[in-house]
């Protein structure tokens, strides 16, 4: 997975578009709340790169490289999906299936809040238009509730 994050990261650095998608009514706030207290009670330590937190909106001290991050990952036949927690607040799902990668970042409280896409072989990064995104990012709230459950 380093393998993985490295090209992302690279990706996400190299681009100049990020702009933010739309953010979405949080009528997922019950189910992203639940992710949230999952991954804190059940996730594995893990970090998310400064240059990542920086593209994607999260906000961090000039000095700190890694934020600690809960998280949890599962990989079916063609698709990776991670979903982190940060600070309690912040959720971020990463959806890797084949040549692309999706970013969602949400809060507990205000649902989505930036959506986009990498191609790593292009390493071009953009943000998902807001109907796609919003869909795209309700999709994985669902998959994640399921998981939850279990």
């Amino acid at each position: 997975m380093r393998g993985w994050l490295a090209a992302v990261l690279a990706c996400v650095c190299m681009s100049a578009v990020a702009a933010p998608a739309a953010p979405t009514k949080p009528v997922e706030a019950t189910g992203l709340r639940s992710i949230a207290g999952w991954l804190k009670a059940q996730g594995a330590e893990g970090f998310l790169g400064a240059d990542v937190a920086d593209a994607i909106g999260i906000p961090r001290s000039a000095d700190v490289e890694l934020i600690a991050a809960r998280q949890r990952g599962f990989r079916d036949e063609e698709v990776l999906r991670i979903a982190q927690v940060i600070d309690g607040d912040y959720l971020i799902f990463m959806v890797q299936g084949p040549g692309e990668v999706y970013f969602y970042l949400s809060t507990v409280r205000e649902g989505l809040r930036k959506a986009l896409v990498s191609i790593p072989g292009q390493e071009a990064v953009a943000p998902l238009e807001a109907a796609e995104a919003e869909s795209n990012f309700r999709r994985e709230v669902l998959y994640w509730e399921d998981k939850v459950k279990r």
